[in-house]
């Protein structure tokens, strides 16, 4: 289960867990600070901001390429990618300027242990990725005819589940259609949630994009199948058709290409 749905939003397991942990941060934080020393607030609030913009540009940094290409990326924090290990340099450097005391570290340590604990159950519990085979449907093709979804099968395929209303799935869809152009040992299928073929036909001919295998799933059996609860979400299945990883919301270039290295790898 790596999606989770609240109400009408729908988090990635890992962007949950961050949050939660986040959020058990700041309180016991805050409560470290009443009752032991003000100075734990400060050393807080300067942590998550060093540590948060250490980690992306540690991504960044390491993914200069990329982004040299697509400077804008820099700021789309939304698609995810951060480098945990500049994040703890980081707070280890807030830590050596603020805290002071034995008693301030102390508060500091405890508030760190309590959030490391809460976001390493939530990541258990929301992060185990299920083996599920490939759902036997057939499905609509764009081009004509149906196809089974099986019949992809025998080699690594990259499924994404998408539709035009969806702004995260546009915005991710000109990258998508490069790498599968680009990613011949792959199957990349463009699997349509619940849209018309017209509407279908009319998006992609108004962004001049070619996609290989482009099949409509008027019935949302994919989604259901994998149980999705929100769009977009990609899906990496080895050649044997069952579930290897997944993710939730608007994958990066960066994710989509470290995705399909450990496909390809195991």
């Amino acid at each position: 289960m790596q999606a989770v749905s609240i109400g009408p939003l729908v988090f990635a397991g890992d962007r949950l867990a961050a949050i939660v942990g986040i959020g058990v941060f700041m309180v016991a934080t805050s409560i470290m600070s009443s009752r032991l020393d003000p100075r734990i607030g400060r050393w807080s609030t300067w942590a998550l901001i060093g540590g948060f913009a250490a980690a992306r540009l540690g991504h960044v940094i390491g993914n200069a390429t990329s982004f040299t290409a697509e400077p804008w990326r820099i700021l789309a924090v939304w698609q995810g990618g951060f480098s945990w290990p500049w994040a703890a340099g980081s707070v280890a450097a807030v830590s050596v300027v603020l805290l002071r005391t034995r008693r301030t570290a102390i508060g500091a340590v405890v508030s760190l242990a309590i959030a490391l604990f809460a976001w390493n159950v939530v990541w258990q519990l929301t992060n185990a990725t299920p083996s599920t085979p490939m759902p036997d449907v057939v499905l609509e093709n764009i081009k004509g005819g149906d196809t089974p979804l099986t019949s992809f099968s025998g080699k690594p395929v990259v499924l994404n589940l998408w539709a035009s209303w969806c702004p995260p799935c546009r915005r991710e869809m000109p990258m998508m259609a490069e790498m599968a152009a680009s990613r011949p040992e792959v199957t990349f299928l463009f699997v349509n949630q619940g849209e018309r073929r017209a509407a279908i036909e009319s998006f992609l001919s108004g962004q001049t994009l070619t996609l290989p295998n482009v099949l409509l799933d008027p019935r949302q059996e994919v989604a259901r199948h994998y149980a999705m609860p929100g769009l977009p979400v990609t899906l990496f299945l080895g050649p044997d058709g069952k579930l290897r990883s997944l993710h939730v919301g608007e994958i990066s270039r960066e994710a989509l290409m470290s995705a399909i290295s450990r496909l390809l790898a195991q």
